[in-house]
């Protein structure tokens, strides 16, 4: 290793610490700015929280459906699979036929996604059938 490599490496290491010093210390700073400059109330209901005006009824924990979970599960994973058509569409000329056919199972996913969701999931329950329309 020559001297001028291992000047730049220190070089780069100081540059990296010096960033974490002063990333560090904006923060003790923010923290302590808000120590000092906040308000202190003295008041017996400071520790209730505050919905808008709104007071509080019941519990926090509340159950919630499959359906938002699913939502968000499936936001996540496109967003994930755009990510990738993104990085797909940059290097498109380089990755070939190879990289056609794996984009072309993406979509083919893309649609048994979309299938699944609009035709199999019914979420409300399916349709009675009355005896006398039969």
């Amino acid at each position: 290793m020559s001297m001028s490599t291992s000047t730049e490496v220190i070089a780069h290491h100081w540059a990296f610490a010096i960033f974490l010093i002063v990333a560090i210390g904006l923060c003790c700073l923010m923290l302590v700015g808000g120590w000092f400059l906040g308000g202190r109330a003295r008041a017996r209901h400071k520790n209730i929280p505050f919905e808008s005006g709104i007071d509080s009824v019941g519990t926090a924990r509340l159950r919630l459906s499959a359906k938002f979970y699913l939502v968000a599960m499936f936001f996540v994973i496109f967003d994930v699979e755009a990510l990738y058509l993104f990085a797909w569409s940059t290097s498109i000329r380089e990755s070939g036929w190879v990289g056609f056919v794996e984009a072309a199972i993406l979509f083919l996913c893309y649609w048994l996604v979309w299938f699944i969701w609009r035709v199999l999931a019914r979420w409300t329950g399916r349709p009675r059938v009355h005896a006398a329309s039969v």
